[in-house]
């Protein structure tokens, strides 16, 4: 036998040694894996986990496996084995080693509706650029000096629709509201323009396959929203080459600022206009529907709301200015206690998909690289070792004790207000913290600021919003409103 004939021959038994070797390392070294259970082959425990519950709650799923295993388990979920993290700890070390040690992983159905190039799948540099673009155009100084102005008069158009004693659903409304804003704020479209109001039907068609099973086959809504993806990036490439083609390109919008600023390719430019749109309209005004919910249930909150609105609006008049600036904004500080109160009680992102790029340990147990991860926001939000009572909505708790109407607030001081600070994430965190984070608070509170000094309102028929995993009304928040005495609106 020749030397190379027994090499040959020597190969394949040492290759069988090594990956037995190999995998016995493996299985040595992920032996201090979370407690959990894996579930059923190839579906886990999907089904169970994304199973719909009221927003105030973790539901049943979380509920019962925290209980079992702990805050940071292991499970099948999404076709993949899965590290859930219901620990605060745990989900901001995720986010803050966001590129070193965890990467963003959504499911291929994301990228597949959103587009390849989507700010929300993205990693890497391509991401860290497209949230660049978003943060240079959401400046601090734009927000001031042309974004309030615009949310102030996008609020007062819905919001002066509003009949007496009419139902409306205030779901809906504040849908209108944020797609309004979000069409003029990315591409210059007027609200009720026919333009608008077409691609405003297609992005409703669209939404439905966005939070749908992804099932692309004729008549299902993942592939009515395939089709409604198509008409509305055609949309946008017009209105590219409409702008290309003018001799003065308009920078006030995202399109025009985008086209003039950025080395994005076509499609790069429809993906992220498309996802900003997706993102900017669909948070915001689920956020705006929470807080319309919780505060009608809350009557000591809308009464200091209001005084806080009403003297505002007796120092504008005072100045003989009609127009909401900056420095008024920044005087709604118990409004951003009720926007607070309302992201972490609402959780309008309750979990964030990320995958471990290298193998970690956490706490002595080992998050294998490859594996899912699931910081579960809304577990952290809702923990009692976190939030005093966490199922009540108390904006006070983000003020001091002393400052609540019952003398006890949602926190016993400072050092309480500090912790829950530190657990509070609505928004992500780390490298990925979302870009339009202040234009939502900004938002809100504008949205607040004229729903509270020009009407009343009820529930007009049982509703509640519910994690499908995302958030809804079922019934689109149904309210009765009456006019005040007083209002800035309708005088």
């Amino acid at each position: 036998m020749s030397d190379l004939e027994f090499f040959l021959f020597l190969v394949p038994p040492i290759l069988a040694v090594l990956i037995i070797l190999n995998l016995f390392k493996r299985k040595h070294k992920f032996q201090n894996l979370p407690p959990g259970d894996m579930g059923w082959p190839f579906l886990g425990e999907t089904i169970g986990y994304l199973r719909p519950y009221s927003v105030t709650t973790i539901g049943d799923f979380m509920q019962d496996h925290i209980s079992r295993y702990g805050k940071i388990f292991k499970s099948n979920l999404f076709g993949e084995p899965t590290i859930v993290s219901a620990d605060a700890g745990l989900n901001r070390y995720i986010l803050q080693n966001e590129g070193r040690l965890f990467e963003c992983n959504y499911p291929r159905s994301i990228g597949g509706i959103l587009g390849k190039w989507s700010m929300l799948v993205q990693v890497g540099q391509m991401h860290r650029d497209m949230r660049m673009i978003s943060l240079n155009f959401l400046s601090n100084a734009r927000l001031r000096n042309q974004l309030l102005s615009e949310v102030e008069k996008h609020t007062v158009l819905v919001l002066g629709s509003w009949k007496q004693d009419s139902v409306v659903c205030a779901q809906d409304e504040a849908k209108k509201f944020t797609f309004n804003f979000m069409a003029e704020h990315i591409m210059s479209l007027q609200p009720g323009n026919p333009e608008t109001e077409k691609l405003k039907k297609e992005y409703i068609t669209f939404m439905k396959g966005v939070v749908s099973a992804p099932l692309n086959f004729p008549g299902t809504a993942y592939r009515k929203a395939l089709q409604s993806r198509s008409t509305i990036l055609g949309f946008i490439e017009r209105k590219m080459e409409e702008r290309r083609n003018e001799m003065n390109g308009n920078e006030n919008d995202l399109l025009g600022w985008v086209l003039k600023n950025s080395n994005l390719s076509k499609e790069q430019i429809l993906d992220l206009l498309l996802s900003l749109l997706f993102a900017g309209h669909e948070t915001s005004s689920v956020a705006i529907a929470l807080s319309i919910f919780f505060l009608e249930s809350c009557p000591a909150a809308v009464q200091q709301l209001t005084e806080e609105h009403l003297e505002i609006s007796r120092a504008k008049k005072q100045s003989g200015e009609t127009e909401l600036n900056w420095d008024d904004y920044k005087k709604m500080e118990f409004t951003q206690c009720v926007i607070n109160e309302t992201l972490r009680l609402g959780n309008v992102v309750r979990f964030l998909h990320r995958k471990a790029v290298k193998d970690v340990r956490y706490k002595g147990y080992d998050i294998p690289c490859e594996w899912k991860v699931l910081p579960v926001i809304s577990a952290a939000h809702l923990d009692p070792s976190l939030f005093d009572r966490p199922h009540d909505f108390d904006p006070w708790r983000w003020q001091n004790a002393e400052e609540s109407p019952s003398g006890k607030g949602g926190s016993t001081g400072t050092s309480s207000t500090t912790k829950s600070s530190n657990n509070f994430m609505p928004f992500g965190g780390g490298p990925r913290l979302c870009a339009g984070s202040e234009l939502a608070k900004l938002e809100m509170a504008i949205f607040i600021h004229y729903l509270v000094l020009n009407f009343h309102w009820k529930l007009a028929a049982p509703d509640q919003a519910f994690a499908y995993p995302y958030v809804d009304f079922p019934n689109a928040l149904p309210i009765t409103i009456q006019h005040r005495s007083s209002t800035k609106l309708h005088d």
